[in-house]
């Protein structure tokens, strides 16, 4: 088994494993029934960098009895190659989005029951990529049914690593009132208001955050000491 899910994850996976290896690792090992990415002594090192969902059932497995680092990339920076359904380079423009710690909460709200398990410990990729598009039909209608083909690592900008939920708290901003409601965290924060729901909801049901009132319709958060 293999947790690379789709064609255009594979070579962003591939390089970001030879970049996280070192000397004595092992790579591609089976361990409990699925292949683990890095093997470094007794450690567990998995590189996630699409949906969280496939990976929940391997994490409720392998947590009972072993250390699991996992690494998920985040796009600091983007280019956007277009190509011809044939792979044929068209253009390169650089995307305007620009990534941050914070994205991981996207997938982070699908394994919230997780996150306090002494044997998991993550690490936030902020990375420099190309993503390939291909005009074959084949894609989201968002992108005007280009298909995203590929993508490729450019560099490892820095990486954030959480040991606990409570480390997720660093995350807030200084200037953010406490309590705090979602539209607050999500101005305060520069973030879609649909992610500071995402980062609420994960951080409450890992017992970080509680709901401690309301100011009219909105809930009111704050950081559990």
């Amino acid at each position: 088994m293999s947790n690379i899910g789709t064609l255009a994850e594979k070579s962003l996976h591939a390089s970001l494993k030879t970049w996280y290896g070192r000397a004595g690792d092992q790579f591609e090992v089976p361990v409990d029934g699925y292949v683990i990415d890095i093997l470094r002594g007794s450690r567990l090192i998995e590189i996630q960098t699409g949906n969280f969902t496939a990976l929940k059932r391997k994490l409720e497995r392998l947590l009972p009895n072993h250390s699991v680092h996992l690494l998920y990339p985040v796009a600091q920076e983007k280019w956007i190659i277009r190509q011809t359904a044939q792979g044929q380079p068209l253009s390169r423009r650089k995307s305007p989005k620009h990534g941050q710690t914070f994205d991981v909460f996207h997938e982070l709200v699908r394994i919230p029951h997780l996150l306090a398990h002494p044997n998991l410990s993550l690490g936030v990729l902020l990375t420099q990529q190309e993503e390939l598009w291909r005009d074959d039909g084949r894609g989201s209608w968002r992108r005007q049914r280009w298909s995203i083909h590929d993508r490729h690592l450019l560099a490892v900008c820095a990486e954030h690593s959480f040991a606990t939920p409570a480390d997720f708290v660093s995350l807030l901003p200084d200037t953010l009132p406490r309590p705090f409601t979602n539209r607050s965290l999500a101005v305060t924060a520069a973030i879609p208001p649909r992610l500071a729901q995402r980062v609420t909801y994960t951080l409450r049901h890992c017992d970080v955050l509680a709901m401690v009132g309301k100011v009219e319709n909105a809930i009111l958060y704050d950081v559990i000491p």
